[in-house]
């Protein structure tokens, strides 16, 4: 038998993965009092002010950005580069608009403002990297938290309710009396503490395209349905006075590598042709990516001495981008009840303080994952009947101000499901 190398340093608890929910989780549990070690593969580059935004990208709601200026992120944040969007609009995108003659507006529109809800703004789209850059700075201020990175997790040696070991790909092991898995959708720990997952395609990829336009810097996110899936308009911070956006646009995979495979200024004349007449003049792609679309949920999030969290236990599907905002739920629910564990001298792995964070988190999860599922699978589809029913919704939904502030406080995070 191969001895294996013992480890290199022992932690309260060990995160494996230091992106946005990870950082943030090792930053809540720090101020909590325990001793941290998280454990990513490479540290984000250093930001570079003059570069055009990342495709990948965040809608960071109200209460995540409470969150993010408790664990003293906000502020890095702003010193790089976030933008506030004040207004989001939802349209059925019709081969013949329901317009008054003589008018430009859709009567199947529904549009939401900052002023519904009385907030400044309703939410940030904001760079992933400048996210986990920030929150990354903020732990290495920390005394009782260290980021590790330069490989990946190999292997886990569980040890029940105390916790276990963390072997990386180059031989350095660390111990951990609590293991949480935030290492995204993929997750290794996930897979490892044999923690189980349901996992539902749907059959469709999302492209996100990042590109320069010619108007000013918008203040509106919008979707528009279609036959074929969601278009989305993501307003992204100017540089140096150019403006940016992010595109999404919903499809089948076949015709998504069509359009992948397209040369830039391709792909800028079916983006003009497919698109809304919202769209502002496009200038030029700075960036496109596509990937799957799959709605997973582990069978649970916890078990002694392991605990999930973020993608890691649950992926959404994109539409309200929710995904990111779930996930810092999930950090401010599992660092209270780790917080109170510690006020009373449980450890940190006691399956009873585990089971009270999956408790509060699970139903709050599967509630918006089915939300967003009844809405995404109501507007994808062309039967004639419900066509109907959803545009008449839409356009009784912009007329009656209950309805949309209620809608509004949930997608903010300023009430959740019960």
């Amino acid at each position: 038998m191969t001895p294996q190398p013992a480890p290199s340093a022992d932690y309260e608890i060990l995160i494996a993965g230091g992106g946005m929910v990870g950082a943030a989780l090792a930053i809540a549990l720090g101020q909590a009092g325990y001793a941290v070690a998280v454990l990513e593969k490479q540290r984000p580059a250093a930001f570079d002010p003059a570069s055009p935004p990342d495709v990948r990208v965040s809608a960071i709601n109200l209460a995540s950005e409470g969150l993010l200026k408790s664990w003293g992120a906000w502020s890095p944040m702003v010193s790089q580069r976030v933008h506030p969007y004040t207004r989001l609009a939802v349209w059925e995108k019709l081969d013949r608009p329901l317009r008054l003659p003589g008018s430009t507006q859709d009567l199947n529109r529904t549009e939401f403002s900052h002023q519904d809800v009385g907030t400044l703004w309703l939410g940030h789209i904001i760079e992933n990297l400048v996210v986990q850059r920030a929150l990354l700075q903020v732990v290495d201020d920390m005394p009782n938290v260290r980021l590790i990175d330069g490989a990946e997790i190999d292997r886990l040696d569980h040890e029940g309710e105390n916790g276990g070991c963390l072997t990386l790909s180059d031989g350095r092991a660390f111990r951990g009396q609590l293991i949480i898995g935030a290492d995204g959708a993929l997750s290794k720990i996930r897979e490892m503490a044999e923690l189980g997952l349901r996992a539902d395609p749907y059959h469709q990829h999302a492209l996100v395209i990042a590109v320069e336009h010619g108007d000013q810097a918008q203040s509106m996110t919008w979707q528009a349905f279609t036959r074929h899936g969601p278009l989305a308009f993501l307003p992204l911070a100017s540089v140096e006075g150019k403006h940016y956006a992010s595109l999404v646009w919903y499809d089948a995979p076949d015709r998504l590598t069509e359009l992948m495979a397209l040369s830039d200024e391709q792909l800028l004349t079916t983006l003009r042709s497919e698109f809304p007449d919202h769209l502002p003049p496009l200038i030029r792609i700075t960036q496109r990516g596509r990937f799957p679309l799959v709605k997973r949920h582990a069978r649970s999030y916890t078990k002694a001495g392991v605990a999930l969290v973020g993608d890691a236990a649950h992926t959404i599907n994109p539409l309200a981008g929710q995904g990111v905002n779930l996930g810092f739920q999930d950090v401010a629910a599992l660092a209270r009840v780790l917080s109170d564990a510690k006020r009373k001298g449980l450890k940190p792995g006691n399956p009873a303080v585990l089971s009270a964070y999956e408790g509060q988190r699970r139903l709050q999860n599967l509630a918006m994952m089915t939300l967003m599922d009844g809405f995404y699978y109501s507007f994808s589809n062309d039967i004639k009947p419900l066509k109907l029913l959803r545009n008449l919704g839409l356009s009784v939904a912009q007329r009656f101000a209950p309805a949309k502030r209620m809608v509004l406080e949930y997608a903010t995070g300023l009430n959740h499901f019960a």
